[in-house]
């Protein structure tokens, strides 16, 4: 997958970096940090008022930061699982803020329903798409299967957001369509993944009695 490929790429790009962060002192935890605020505020501050290019050049400069903090991770000798947590949550947060942004300029002065539509609805595959993997793993499956993950999400609908900010007609109804289409069949190539791993399986025991709880969903 595309994704495996690109880390590798940017993994060597990275490289100097990193080795300057780790005389700095700077930790992993911190580039996420900057990272997720920083691609929030560029589709917040850019993308959602019209500022199509700037908006998807700023936010690109930010999640390869994701990369980064991964690296320097290894580098100080593996991360931690705050670290891993801090991480997805914040991957999670910069991609509800590009389509956020969209949904915002493309249902007022950007007027296209049409683009606002699929926004949204990339925007939920793409929610699920982590969300069964995350829940297939908790449950003791792997689920690394998937056309789109989240780098060939990313390129998609930044790339056409970009162009579109150059004035190329279409860029990103042609992204956000392929986005689409590539994250419904990620969805079901998990769905598929996990029901083969999981026949005959029980559900893992449940923990020790405590305190009753509700129940997640």
């Amino acid at each position: 997958m595309l994704g495996v490929n690109a880390r590798a790429a940017v993994g060597r790009f990275w490289a100097p970096v990193v080795t300057h962060l780790l005389r700095a002192g700077v930790t992993a935890d911190s580039v996420t940090v900057v990272g997720t605020l920083g691609a929030v505020a560029g589709a917040a501050g850019l993308i959602a008022t019209g500022h199509l290019f700037w908006g998807a050049f700023t936010v690109t400069v930010f999640v390869l930061m994701d990369m980064l903090d991964g690296a320097l991770a290894r580098a100080r000798g593996g991360g931690s699982v705050f670290g891993a947590v801090l991480d997805s949550t914040g991957d999670r947060a910069a991609d509800a803020a590009v389509f956020g942004a969209l949904v915002w300029w493309f249902s007022g002065s950007g007027d296209n329903r049409l683009i606002v539509l699929l926004a949204l609805l990339c925007l939920v595959l793409g929610v699920l798409t982590s969300y069964v993997k995350a829940r297939a793993e908790g449950m003791g499956l792997t689920c690394d299967v998937g056309v789109v993950e989240r780098t060939e999400r990313l390129i998609l609908v930044l790339v056409g957001t970009g162009f579109t900010g150059l004035g190329i007609p279409y860029a990103l109804h042609v992204g956000l369509w392929l986005l689409l289409a590539g994250s419904a069949v990620t969805v079901g190539q998990r769905f598929v993944a996990v029901y083969q791993q999981s026949r005959g399986r029980p559900l893992p025991s449940a923990p020790p009695a405590g305190p009753p709880t509700e129940r997640a969903t």
